[in-house]
């Protein structure tokens, strides 16, 4: 008799958990919906909505005609049952001083609040202005600090989930310290996930953008600074032995003059080469993005400028889709996103110059703040598989 409750609460916890995860991918669903897409009977999906109903974890939110008869309930899962907040940690930009945007979502990823404020890593020790920021964020959003079930990290560099620890930072301060991760983790009292920037925008890319119908892709950051890349296989993303995949920048190259001057990648697309090699075509910006804009609306010697701009990234795309073969390559990044169509043709033209196979380039799709969406995204993710997971410890 044990065996058969043990069972019998397996299989009843495995039952709210199916129907729990098609609420939280799909969005509201019927009864009827929900015993197409699961194969359970009528009173076994009754039953589940309803101790996950009783449980807080999803409600009615509406009603359709279901033919003669009442019409049936529409569930959904309930948006407070925990939330994610996306804190993205970016260089200095135009302000000199390196910021932190940060965005708080309900289960059903709605943004309840949203925020960027500049903080001065040299004054502001990092785990003291996260959690000031995340705990006046959460405030803000009225969602109480026992439902925050996690929050993702962006950060311009590489997370090593080995040691625990933040490598390669392209902001000043002591984010690289040791035990950093764990101190926020045990300041905030929720878990914590820490990715590269650009793999989460490429998270956002794979969601919301240009690779949302792609196999596999890799996505080509071309900041206002730095330069970055993401390479998704299939839906996962490659991030490498230590988290120091896609690091594009530190991409060795030879002067033509000899090889005593070494340089990178990041000497010739970087933010400052950017600038350098508009102000040679008579192109003259504040920001790397800003000279690329008015390049691609048509300012005079635009067409040169872009050519040789694309050329210079043919350099490192070359290299990518030699190892990687991948369908498709995004542009993206403040520069990316500022060429436009123009940036991609050019660069299109020069790969095939340089390149035998053959890629499609696209720019990315995202007008929004693609690295904070993409953490907000994979936040939600976490969140919503740890509610799954809380189905089955409850039950069980």
């Amino acid at each position: 008799m044990p065996r058969l409750a043990g069972s019998s609460k397996l299989l009843r916890a495995i039952n709210e958990s199916a129907a729990l995860a098609h609420l939280l991918e799909r969005g509201p669903l019927t009864r009827a919906d929900l015993r197409e897409l699961t194969g359970l009977s009528k009173p076994t999906i009754s039953e589940a909505l309803r101790r996950l109903t009783d449980a807080g974890l999803a409600r009615v939110v509406g009603h359709v005609s279901a033919g003669p008869g009442p019409n049936a309930e529409v569930y959904a899962a309930s948006p407070d049952a925990a939330y994610a907040v996306a804190v993205s940690v970016r260089d200095s930009g135009e302000t000199g001083t390196p910021s932190v945007a940060a965005a708080v979502g309900d289960v059903s990823g709605q943004v309840r609040a949203r925020t960027e404020v500049a903080v001065d890593f040299l004054r502001t020790d990092p785990v003291a202005a996260v959690t000031e920021i995340v705990e006046r964020l959460r405030a803000d959003a009225g969602a109480p600090a026992s439902r925050l079930a996690h929050v993702q990290l962006a950060v311009p560099a590489s997370y090593d989930p080995q040691t625990d620890s933040i490598h390669h930072v392209g902001v000043t301060g002591g984010w690289n310290r040791p035990g950093l991760v764990r101190e926020l983790r045990d300041r905030l009292g929720t878990s914590v996930g820490v990715d590269n920037d650009v793999n989460l925008a490429a998270v956002a890319e794979r969601r919301r953008g240009a690779a949302r119908d792609a196999d596999s892709f890799a996505l080509l950051w071309l900041g206002d600074e730095g330069l970055g890349l993401a390479i998704d296989l299939g839906g996962t993303l490659l991030r490498g032995a230590r988290g120091g995949a896609g690091e594009i920048g530190y991409m060795p190259l030879f002067a033509p003059d000899g090889e005593d001057r070494k340089v990178d990648l990041q000497d010739l697309v970087g933010g400052p080469a950017v600038l350098a090699l508009a102000a040679e075509h008579g192109i003259r910006a504040r920001t790397p993005a800003a000279a690329v804009a008015a390049a691609a609306a048509g300012a005079e010697d635009a067409a040169p400028f872009l050519a040789a701009l694309a050329g210079r990234v043919s350099v490192g795309l070359a290299a990518v889709i030699a190892v990687l073969d991948p369908p498709l390559v995004v542009l993206a990044g403040q520069v990316g996103r500022a060429g436009g169509p123009a940036l991609r043709d050019a660069v299109t033209a020069a790969m095939a110059r340089a390149e035998p196979l053959e890629t499609t380039i696209a720019v990315t799709a995202i007008d929004d703040d693609a690295v904070l969406l993409g953490a907000l995204d994979a936040g939600l993710t976490t969140v919503h598989e740890a509610l799954i997971t809380s189905v089955h410890e409850s039950t069980t």
